[in-house]
């Protein structure tokens, strides 16, 4: 359905069109959602920067998570993963992203602050929404922050998962919700793990842009 994150990025800055210089703030979640957040950004003469949020990954499934967590703290652990991973282990794996989250704020942002987003209208971004917890997370901050307008904007994500975030978002808008939905690279034809580098060069040229 996407060659890649940059078409998925400018297919959702269409999209989203009637934001276009409006003032909107887009907020992509890295490392995947930054290309895609980037090219939604430049469409629609946003301001751009990002949001970090974790995945709160289950000891023995990484790939699985039991919740995320936000830079600002902002946790959501989903209802069902007491049973599974016992409270001291959850503890654990918060302590480990927490560091993995400062470790990117550094790196990633250079140790820049969040933009505010008080009054502001939020455009967050990811490439997908699989289980749709580090975007629930990122929901949470900004609404901890007092954004006036959350949008939740991405290229596709699973029906079930749809619904939850609209109970919890102003807007959302997903452009392709797959009637069997089993991973967010499903709809990608060119899609990898993005790294380090590659954010850090799309902020780059971000800066020297405005």
């Amino acid at each position: 359905m996407f060659k890649d994150r940059e078409e998925a990025g400018k297919r959702l800055g269409e999209a989203l069109k009637d934001y276009k210089g409006q003032g909107a703030l887009v907020l992509a979640i890295p490392r995947g959602g930054v290309e895609v957040g980037y090219h939604a950004a430049k469409h629609l003469q946003a301001d751009f920067s990002f949001l970090i949020a974790r995945k709160l990954p289950y000891p023995d499934n990484p790939e699985a998570g039991f919740g995320a967590l936000a830079e600002d703290g902002s946790a959501v652990i989903l209802g069902d993963a007491s049973p599974w991973v016992p409270e001291e282990k959850i503890k654990e794996i918060v302590r480990e992203q927490s560091e993995e989250i400062k470790r990117r704020v550094q790196v990633l942002r250079k140790g820049k602050p969040l933009p505010p987003v008080s009054g502001r209208t939020v455009i967050l971004v990811d490439d997908g929404l699989a289980m749709g917890s580090t975007m629930r997370a990122a929901i949470e901050l900004c609404r901890k922050r007092n954004a006036q307008k959350i949008v939740v904007a991405v290229p596709v994500g699973g029906g079930r998962v749809a619904d939850e975030v609209n109970e919890l978002a102003d807007e959302v808008i997903i452009l392709e919700v797959p009637r069997f939905f089993q991973a967010v690279a499903q709809v990608y034809l060119n899609w990898y793990d993005v790294p380090d580098e590659e954010v850090i060069e799309i902020m780059e040229k971000w800066d020297k842009q405005k």
